[in-house]
């Protein structure tokens, strides 16, 4: 099997902490995702409503574990684990995915933040973790798509506290690497994946335009990173690799009944999650 990747897309990824990937779902695959997110009537309930600072509100889904629907046959399809395989340098296995949605006019803002910089709170020695953001919707500037600091990465762990409801990176911090760093905004069509890291720092502002901005996200932790300490996302678990075709033939299931969503109180990061 090729890489799934070439030399340039890992290099440009360890260089800039970040890497898109155009139609890393096809645009069947992406129809038979949209589908199943919007129709997913259980993953809606779970939801948490995490609210910013102004008081605008992002719906989240978190689950542990992936299940026998879409979300799981992306989230250990081939291509994806592969390539995450080969960026963080190592075997990974699933800590954890999500469904951000962001509604028109009311979706909230995610703080400036790095995923490690709560994620070294559940006993993760090192930041060897990586998470990929697939678009759902269109992401735009309009409907708040992420912003990222090309090669924050490098500045290290960020030392985070409470900004309302969220998890944010010290602000001092954020406003010094916002005049030596390049800020980008992470538009991008439905199907488009964006790899970072995390140690990367983004966010995104709020949704106030006429158009809903939904993504699923997937996050993996290696096996070397195995947490020293139990806590609300899983310890090691062998990850059983998907051959990229089960996506489409799975097609468009909702998760399952008797999958377990994270409830808001059980999050001991509070707030402390993704864009």
């Amino acid at each position: 099997m090729p890489p799934p990747l070439t030399t340039d897309q890992v290099a440009a990824f360890h260089r800039d902490g970040y890497l898109f990937v155009e139609g890393l779902l096809d645009s069947e695959e992406t129809m038979l995702l949209t589908e199943a997110a919007r129709k997913d009537e259980g993953m809606q309930r779970a939801a948490m409503d995490v609210k910013d600072t102004a008081g605008r509100r992002t719906n989240l889904s978190l689950w542990n574990h992936p299940g026998d629907d879409i979300y799981g046959a992306i989230a250990r399809s081939e291509r994806i684990v592969n390539a995450m395989e080969e960026l963080l340098g190592g075997e990974v296995y699933h800590y954890h995915s999500k469904l951000s949605a962001k509604e028109p006019r009311v979706g909230g803002a995610w703080e400036w933040h790095q995923d490690y910089g709560y994620w070294y709170q559940n006993g993760c020695l090192f930041p060897d973790m990586a998470s990929v953001f697939i678009a759902v919707d269109a992401c735009t500037k309009e409907n708040g798509c992420m912003q990222v600091l090309r090669g924050s990465h490098l500045l290290g762990r960020i030392e985070h506290g409470r900004s309302g409801e969220q998890t944010g990176a010290d602000p001092e911090r954020v406003r010094e690497a916002l005049k030596r760093l390049e800020l980008v905004y992470c538009e991008m069509a439905p199907g488009t994946g964006l790899y970072f890291h995390g140690n990367t720092l983004h966010c995104s502002v709020a949704n106030t335009s006429d158009k809903s901005r939904w993504g699923l996200l997937c996050c993996y932790n290696t096996r070397a990173n195995d947490p020293y300490k139990e806590h609300h996302h899983p310890r090691y678990t062998p990850l059983v690799k998907l051959p990229d075709s089960e996506i489409k033939t799975t097609g468009a299931k909702p998760s399952a009944a008797t999958q377990s969503f994270l409830a808001q109180e059980k999050d001991r990061t509070i707030g402390g999650r993704n864009n």
